[in-house]
């Protein structure tokens, strides 16, 4: 093997380690906000937003990045706005999850996220749906129909879950930044609101964050760090591995989290709830299965062609 063929090899198996790191990290996230308590969900968001934005100060200063923040334009400014506003939504919704005893439903909108994110390329980019594609689409509205009548609800946290990281995944995926510039620049828009609203609790006497002892403080503040490595993992896998493996590999995080919310925390799941996740699976299946193939014919096309022919 040559020294260049070495070297992508490497590469993909550092980005794999990557991205199952990244993952199985998202896939823990139930154990840890878990251990927050008695925070309340509000609290913990703003100081996950906080901390984080500190710790990505901090990396984009070693990085030479922070200098990338003074040059954007307003075009990108809105954007980075407009994806810091997704995954707040997100991750306010997702602790609120995990507090009140809901993550196999929170576990249901990481599920569900890649069929949305079709959805939303077909909404909002007017990107072609092809036929299995489409089936996928259609179980996977089949399994909310079912899940609604279960829950006697729609699963408001799973979709609300799903369609914040779809809109948030949309922006990321035209927004002109790097991931650290751009997780940077999102703590620092969100920022000032989680300070005004920890400053409002200290001032009411309700803060958890001095009251509960060391150890409390400092589970408070290592949000960022458990925010920042995750992301951090994924941005090195991107750049490493196909889309496509990445797909598959997402899937270790909602099913790390079923797996806790069911086997560890006993949540319900009665037969109906099963059959709708089980259609989702199928969905995923399809979907997963047409990506897999698709990227195959890709490469294949790509081999044949005169431009994908290796040089002497």
């Amino acid at each position: 093997m040559s020294g260049s063929g070495r070297r992508q090899r490497s590469d993909r198996e550092v980005g794999i380690v990557s991205a199952v790191g990244a993952y199985a990290l998202w896939g823990m996230f139930p154990i840890f906000f878990g251990l927050l308590a008695p925070a309340g969900p509000v609290e913990i968001l703003a100081q996950r937003m906080l901390w984080t934005m500190v710790v990505m100060v901090a990396v984009a200063a070693v990085i030479g990045r922070l200098s990338r923040l003074r040059t954007l334009t307003l075009r990108t400014a809105l954007m980075v706005v407009a994806a810091a506003s997704a995954i707040s939504i997100n991750w306010g919704v997702y602790i609120y999850a995990v507090t009140s005893g809901r993550v196999v439903e929170a576990a249901l909108g990481y599920f569900v996220n890649p069929l949305v994110s079709v959805l939303l390329g077909m909404v909002v980019l007017r990107e072609r749906v092809n036929r299995w594609q489409g089936v996928a689409l259609g179980f996977g509205g089949l399994a909310v129909v079912i899940l609604t009548v279960d829950y006697g609800r729609p699963p408001w946290i799973a979709l609300i879950l799903a369609f914040s990281f779809g809109a948030y995944g949309l922006v990321k995926k035209t927004i002109p930044l790097d991931p650290v510039t751009s997780l940077t620049a999102e703590g620092i828009v969100t920022a000032p609101f989680a300070i005004g609203y920890l400053v409002w609790l200290t001032a009411a006497g309700t803060s958890t964050f001095l009251g509960h002892g060391a150890g409390h403080t400092l589970l408070l503040m290592s949000a960022g760090v458990v925010t920042a490595v995750p992301l951090l993992l994924f941005g090195a896998a991107a750049q490493r591995v196909p889309l496509v493996t990445l797909g598959l590999i997402q899937y270790l995080n909602p099913a790390l989290q079923m797996t806790w919310g069911v086997a560890v925390l006993h949540e319900a799941m009665p037969a109906s709830r099963w059959a709708g996740f089980a259609l989702i699976w199928l969905a995923l299946a399809v979907f997963t299965v047409d990506a897999v193939r698709r990227a195959r014919r890709t490469r294949r096309d790509s081999a044949d062609s005169p431009a994908g022919s290796p040089s002497a």
